[in-house]
């Protein structure tokens, strides 16, 4: 079979948006990401060989970013004006990328330690791999017919969730489906038969760099926790530093990006923290909100408080609905604040691996940063990353005290 990763733009915007800012302000800092399986009862090896996974991460190691990549990324807006969103000196570092060695063991820890300007870009590529793998190993379980049966099922679940899309004309989503899809090869049919079937005005594109450039569609993507986890650890001298790196995060974000790419993952240490420390001039100049664990529909009451309590009509801001959506989901959202604030939504691992197959819970997370343990709390606590005793300090540090639990699907 053709390897999985056959290019380096085979990942997630939202590695660019970061890799450039942690490339111009914290690019020598050393860090280390890790592989979690979050499902409970999978046996990996079971499915997946160590030799298979070796070959696919040493091919990936390989990739570089070719002279069209970069005049894709070269030429990508971050706003509406037409201003470059990736500076030449960026470009550079990309155009001269090796990705770093990465640790793989037989009882299936993999780590991928480095300078944070290089190690960020393994997170996507080792998720689609192990992914792909895995559901390779098990449709190697099947018979033929069997086969046949998982991808027909496939198409008439994809054609229902359109039938169902077509239902609201106005509702807005893009493809978040990179890192736990079914496959490649299938999430490259997903994209293209929403891109053929539904107004470019209600599919408004993928997360996915090479597909956004092969289909003509538009890259989405802001940034993610390892952000905030990441910058946690340079500023780490004090319960107090470490509580402004959140804050930090933000200033440095808008900074750099200005208002095009100023839509806010909340939940990195709680989305209560969050609403506490953003402040007004901020929720006046961002665009937005991201929305990743927990009830929705609470983060939407909370998001409308938020706006309102400094006199801002959330009727301007935008909110991006991301947790483990499906199109039920979507719908429901949607008709619940459409008349509130912008709602769009970005929907993943139920738009490229819903084939009657049970799908994984899996991440790669920054673990370590700058010599530190680094946290991640989310407002669903099965979601949380970090020691049990980095966990109980951050807690502290950032007021922390949701209960919320549920289990991680996707």
């Amino acid at each position: 079979m053709d390897p999985i990763i056959r290019s380096l733009l085979d990942t997630d915007f939202y590695k660019f948006t970061m890799g450039q800012l942690v490339f111009r302000a914290f690019r020598d800092v050393p860090v280390k990401y890790a592989f979690k399986l979050r499902t409970k009862g999978v046996d990996l090896a079971q499915y997946i060989s160590m030799d298979q996974l070796r070959r696919e991460l040493d091919h990936t190691m390989e990739l570089h970013f070719q002279d069209n990549h970069i005049r894709f990324l070269r030429g990508t807006p971050k706003n509406a004006a037409g201003d470059r969103m990736f500076y030449e000196d960026y470009l550079g570092h990309l155009a001269n990328l090796t990705l770093p060695q990465y640790k793989l063991t037989d009882d299936f820890t993999l780590e991928f330690p480095g300078s944070w300007a290089t190690a960020i870009y393994w997170e996507t590529y080792a998720l689609s791999i192990i992914s792909e793998l895995y559901y390779r190993g098990l449709l190697d379980r099947m018979s033929t017919f069997e086969r046949e049966v998982i991808f027909a099922q496939g198409k008439v679940r994809l054609a229902e969730k359109i039938r169902k899309l077509r239902t609201r004309p106005n509702m807005t989503f893009s493809d978040f489906g990179t890192r736990r899809r079914f496959s490649r090869i299938w999430q490259e049919y997903v994209v293209k038969t929403f891109a053929s079937e539904l107004p470019a005005t209600q599919f408004i594109g993928t997360s996915n760099v090479q597909m956004s450039m092969d289909l003509g569609l538009e890259p989405k993507g802001t940034f993610a926790h390892e952000l905030d986890m990441g910058i946690s650890g340079v500023m780490h001298g004090s319960d107090d530093e470490i509580r402004q790196s959140h804050n930090k995060v933000l200033e440095l974000w808008y900074e750099l990006y200005g208002e095009g790419l100023s839509v806010a993952l909340t939940d990195t240490y709680g989305t209560d923290f969050f609403f506490r420390d953003m402040t007004r001039e901020q929720a006046r100049l961002w665009r937005g909100l991201r929305q990743d664990s927990a009830d929705p529909f609470a983060f939407g009451q909370k998001a409308i408080k938020f706006y309102r309590d400094f006199d801002i009509d959330p009727r301007t801001k935008l909110v991006v609905f991301s947790d483990g959506l499906d199109v039920d989901l979507m719908i429901s959202l949607y008709d619940m604040f459409t008349e509130s604030f912008k709602v769009t939504h970005g929907l993943g691992t139920n738009a490229t691996n819903d084939l009657g197959l049970p799908p994984l819970s899996m991440v790669v997370k920054l673990v370590e940063s700058n010599g530190h343990g680094t946290v991640k709390l989310s407002d669903n606590i099965e979601k949380a990353v970090g020691t049990p005793e980095d966990i109980i300090r951050f807690k502290r540090i950032f007021g922390y005290n949701s209960t919320y639990s549920s289990t991680c699907t996707y």
